[in-house]
């Protein structure tokens, strides 16, 4: 089941997310603060973030976090799919298709493009990309922190 987080869901968000931010698939840990940064924005509106909880054998299995932003580039309106975390003991059940149908079902009008990042050694996340319709983009990301 996918359904959206919501507020009785803050624990189980911020476990998810440290869950995610502990594994092979990020290169970097963040504060603590951010997770919470974080849901207080899904809640506070959707404009700029949605967090979608992953649920399966009636247990939290997942989560999704998207970012939302308007590129000239793509022509319109595009989401940004910042994270997507399956618990290991739920990984191969095909929670990542369903959530990206599901989403694209609900959101598809109205979007130029979803965009997402993954680490070239997951080779797992860059197959199922692949199948569904994702492609690499040539371009190397720079950031600037402003903030600690």
């Amino acid at each position: 089941m996918i359904r959206r987080i919501a507020k009785e869901d803050k624990q189980i968000y911020i476990t998810l997310a440290e869950e995610f931010y502990h594994s092979d698939a990020v290169l970097h840990s963040i504060p603590s603060s951010h997770f919470e940064n974080t849901f207080q924005e899904m809640l506070r509106s959707s404009q700029y973030a949605e967090g979608y909880l992953l649920e399966c054998e009636g247990q939290a299995a997942g989560y999704v976090l998207i970012a939302k932003t308007f590129s000239q580039e793509a022509g319109g309106m595009v989401v940004w799919i910042e994270e997507i975390y399956v618990r290991p003991r739920f990984q191969g059940k095909g929670l990542g298709q369903e959530f990206f149908r599901y989403y694209e079902k609900r959101n598809a009008k109205g979007l130029s493009r979803i965009r997402l990042e993954v680490e070239p050694e997951n080779e797992r996340a860059v197959s199922l990309y692949r199948r569904l319709g994702f492609e690499p983009l040539s371009y190397a990301q720079m950031v600037k922190e402003l903030q600690d």
